[in-house]
């Protein structure tokens, strides 16, 4: 199956700098689904490197890079480190987990922005309101739900997640960067590991991988992974 098999509308095309590499352009068109996604075609989305942002879908169409890899695991066959263990039992005595609806209020608000800031993602006066969070994650064309993590009371990290028939998507995870001993965007990953093996899920798509982005470094780190490379899904031990 190809991109041009779906009834999608393609909704805004454009380039932009990108927001992994210097000095590149990003070209990742927005397309609307005009018929209901079932969850086994979740599935084939997310086989062919599609990723979600609020109502729409997208793919990597970069005029000069195709630096941008589709990452996934193969939850079964994951293997824990002992660096991985220790997180997650670290984290486990810490952390309180729950699963709900996708919602949008002030704390996950003001939570995204200053995760954003401290990643050097945004100054403070491009931090984004609560219209424009529900319209970026709530509002979804997939099953989509929320992984809320708590300490001491206080929500310090939110897992946005599509579910599909035998996959997962890891859609996007913010935390409070006051936490950094923590390693809590390693601890929620691993968190998601363990509700895919609950459920039976085959895969967990980590989103894109950039080798020469610092920033996802961490996703090739989980062992054994997949990456799509020129249309094909490569084992990475």
């Amino acid at each position: 199956m190809k991109a041009t098999d779906f009834s999608d509308i393609v909704i805004i095309d454009e380039t932009e700098p990108c927001p992994y590499l210097q000095d590149e352009t990003a070209r990742m068109p927005l397309c609307m689904p005009l018929a209901k996604i079932t969850p086994a075609q979740t599935d084939v989305r997310l086989m062919l490197g599609y990723r979600r942002t609020g109502e729409f879908l997208y793919q990597t169409n970069c005029p000069n890079c195709n630096a941008c890899e589709s990452i996934r695991l193969d939850v079964e066959a994951f293997k824990y480190s002992r660096n991985t263990r220790r997180v997650l039992n670290r984290g486990d005595r810490k952390f309180t987990q729950s699963i709900g609806e996708l919602r949008a209020d002030a704390e996950r608000v003001r939570l995204f922005n200053k995760h954003r800031r401290a990643r050097g993602l945004a100054k403070r006066d491009t931090d984004i309101d609560i219209e424009e969070y529900v319209w970026g994650f709530v509002r979804s064309c997939l099953d989509s739900f929320e992984i809320l993590y708590h300490y001491d009371g206080r929500l310090v990290a939110v897992a946005i997640c599509d579910m599909g028939k035998n996959s997962m998507s890891a859609v996007y995870t913010y935390y409070d960067p006051d936490l950094p001993r923590e390693s809590i965007g390693t601890y929620s990953v691993l968190k998601q590991i363990e509700l895919c093996s609950a459920r039976r899920i085959e895969h967990l798509y980590l989103g894109y991988y950039v080798e020469q982005s610092p920033h996802m470094l961490y996703k090739s780190r989980f062992k054994p992974h997949e990456r799509l490379i020129n249309g094909d899904w490569v084992r990475f031990e």
